[in-house]
Formats: C-alpha cells, structure tokens, sequence
C-alpha cells in the first residue's frame, strides 16, 4: 500500500511517502480501503512529542472508507461496508486496519468526506461540554480556537443547548463566520483582552466554562477569565508551546480542570451510540463541518504543514 510515515520526531519535513506492507487482519480487524482522511491536532503533536513506535510509524487517527475485509470474529461489519474508523495511528495511508470497536457504520446517503471528519471533532467537543464538563442550558461557555475543527462542532452543540457561546478566533472575519453557527460573542484574541471581555460580557461573574482548544500562552488568560468554581476542559495545542497549571493557581480560583482524551473512550457503547447521533446529524445537515482544504496523501508533508501554519477554518483532508 502507498502511505506517509516517520521514523523519528518533528516537523513536517520528517515526513516521508511511499510504499509499506498492507495491514495483517488479525480476529476482530477491520480493513478499511481509506477514501477520506482527516487530519487530526493530535496527529501533529503525536508527530512533534510522541517518540514513533517504529522505523516506519504510520501516523493518524482518522479516516472513512469501505470495508476491504475483516477477521474471523468481526460481527458487525463485512466487505463493502461504508465505514469510518478510528486509531491510535495507522491513518495516512490507502489501507487502514482497527479493531472493530473502533469503527462506525456511515449512513447510506452520507458524503465520506464528511463521515471522515466527525468523530474526533464532534465526539470531543461533545464530551468536553457535556459528559465531562457538565454545559447545562443559559450557562456561559468560552470556546479558545472556535474556528478550528473541534472549536466550530463546540459552538455549534453548545448553542442548540442553550448555552451562551463565547469563542475566540484571529480576527472579525472568522468570527463573522462562526456565528451563523451559534456563535453569540466573539473575540478577537489577536487584538482584545480575553479575561476583559469575558468579564464584560458576563457581567464581571467569569465563565461557567473554558474549553482550551489551543494551549500556549494563552492559558493563563483564560484561567482569569473563568468565574470561581469553575470547569477548564483541557483539549489541545495549536502550538509547541504547551503549557502547565500551578499547585496554587488551581486552589485559589477553586477550579476544576478535566483533560479530554475521547479516544479513550472510542470503543465504549456510550459512544458508539453518540456517533450514530452525530454522523445522523451531520449527514442531514444538523450539523457541519466545513472543509478548508484538500491535499492528496502523497502531499502529506504540505498538508501537515498547511494544517500547522494556516489556522484552517473547520478541517483539511486528505485523499490517497
């Protein structure tokens, strides 16, 4: 199979494309045939911080396709099946091997390239407003990094639960275009103070909520931007730079900080019924995700840089 892999930490330059040996289908896989593959903020801090598990190491978390086979214990799925899976790694290439908790049935009239891109970003910004970070209606919630992936899904779920959605982004017009989506204040983080901002909008009480989708240096901005008591869901870094909390910072605001790992939770049944309810929505317009850009695999070194420098708007995709 053609596929992108690295064989030792860093830029996109590490990077490499070309042949490798098909997946082996062990009892419970699935063999995917990869017709659409999301890049994931994950697979590029995997790439910068997560020493590869080997010489070839095929990174990705993401991708939609049809069934090219499965083992001898796989129950649920067979061959020609539309399906989009989920991994730890194995993503960036033509063929695409998980254990079947971790793939998902596609419903019949739904776009793949749309499939590709749902469980990560929705599924993540589901579980950090609402399994872990428990959103409830007329609550405020700060979305740092709204017009990314995970950001746009968070927006969009917040505010059909009635929540007043916060979000911040690089300048009026991506955020013009992140309120049509529910977005009901925004913020220019490039050029506005967000602790002030979200003191002003809030009346001076703080967020209910932060969901940091970005990491670096803000961070310390928006722990003063969350009212006493409140959730920080920790997501993801648009940067190198991660940052940490300290012993007293945490007491003295008395707030509570979740880290969201959803894949983690991937293979559980609670999930697989929530992505059945998100890739319904999302395949009946519900729910969007908008695409910025398409590379082809053998682009990958473009595409992860593309995804690394450019603030896509929604998610960028790749095609073997």
């Amino acid at each position: 199979m053609k596929a992108a892999w690295y064989s030792e930490n860093g830029g996109p330059e590490v990077l490499q494309y070309g042949d490798l040996p098909d997946p082996e289908v062990g009892p419970d896989t699935v063999l995917v045939r990869v017709e659409w593959i999301s890049i994931e903020g994950g697979d590029l801090l995997n790439r910068i911080h997560t020493p590869p598990s080997s010489d070839h190491h095929v990174p990705g978390y993401q991708a939609a396709g049809v069934v090219e086979a499965v083992g001898a214990d796989v129950t649920r799925f067979k061959a020609g099946d539309r399906v989009v899976a989920f991994g730890w790694s194995g993503s960036h290439a033509e063929l695409f091997a998980v254990p079947e908790h971790y793939a998902y049935s596609v419903p019949d009239d739904m776009d793949m390239q749309q499939a590709a891109i749902v469980p990560i970003a929705f599924g993540t910004a589901h579980d950090a407003l609402f399994e872990y970070g428990g959103l409830q209606a007329g609550e405020f919630v700060l979305v740092q990094g709204a017009a990314g992936g995970v950001g746009l899904a968070a927006v969009q779920l917040a505010a059909r639960a009635g929540a007043k959605v916060i979000g911040t982004a690089s300048g009026e017009a991506r955020l013009d275009r992140i309120r049509p989506l529910g977005l009901e204040y925004g913020i220019d983080y490039r050029s506005e103070d967000i602790a002030a901002r979200c003191r002003e909008i809030t009346g001076g009480k703080g967020v209910d909520l932060v969901l940091d989708l970005a990491g670096g240096k803000g961070k310390d901005l928006l722990v003063k931007a969350l009212r006493p008591h409140g959730r920080y869901a920790v997501i993801g870094a648009a940067e190198g730079t991660l940052p940490s909390f300290d012993f007293f910072e945490l007491i003295r605001k008395a707030m509570q900080v979740t880290g969201i790992s959803f894949g983690r939770d991937m293979h559980t049944p609670r999930v697989h019924e929530l992505l059945e309810d998100l890739l319904n929505d999302v395949a009946s317009g519900a729910l969007v995700m908008p695409v910025e850009r398409e590379f082809r695999l053998c682009e990958v070194r473009e595409a992860h840089e593309f995804v690394a420098t450019q603030h896509p708007f929604g998610r960028v995709v790749m095609r073997p």
